[in-house]
């Protein structure tokens, strides 16, 4: 019988090591990202603002001061567009099913509780057919 292959062979391994590395990068950018983020998301309302002013203009319509409409950020839409537990939910599921396909892979057993009621309802093993002779009882290949 040959030696399992090695763990990093597999590539649910990888796909696992890579998820659990993502989310400790947005662990630890999530400040920084929250404040640029916000910057971003200020300026596309800007400028989202300034495009109807635009069309407002070009229909007729009296013209409105900008400024004097501005309001904060946070009044407009207090949370982000692109929120970030978004890609963190994303990483999650990843590293939970490729840890979870990796375990099948390797054949890692689960608990005890859960081998006993899979033995209870398993199917007869080849051994408990009749049609099949015992090693014992075989001639020796040659």
């Amino acid at each position: 019988m040959s030696p399992a292959p090695p763990l990093t062979d597999s590539g649910w391994f990888w796909g696992a090591v890579f998820s659990v590395m993502a989310l400790a990068g947005i662990g630890l950018i999530a400040r920084k990202f929250d404040v640029r983020q916000q910057q971003v998301e200020g300026r596309f309302l800007g400028r989202q603002r300034a495009h109807e002013e635009r069309q407002r203009r070009s229909a007729g319509e009296e013209p409105i001061d900008l400024a004097d409409s501005a309001r904060q950020r946070e009044d407009v839409a207090p949370g982000r567009i692109v929120p970030l537990w978004t890609l963190a939910t994303a990483a999650a599921v990843a590293a939970a099913g490729s840890l979870a396909m990796l375990a099948r892979e390797r054949g890692f057993s689960p608990s005890p509780a859960v081998r006993a009621s899979r033995n209870q309802h398993a199917a007869p093993t080849s051994a408990a057919l009749p049609s099949e002779k015992p090693d014992s009882e075989r001639p020796a290949a040659g």
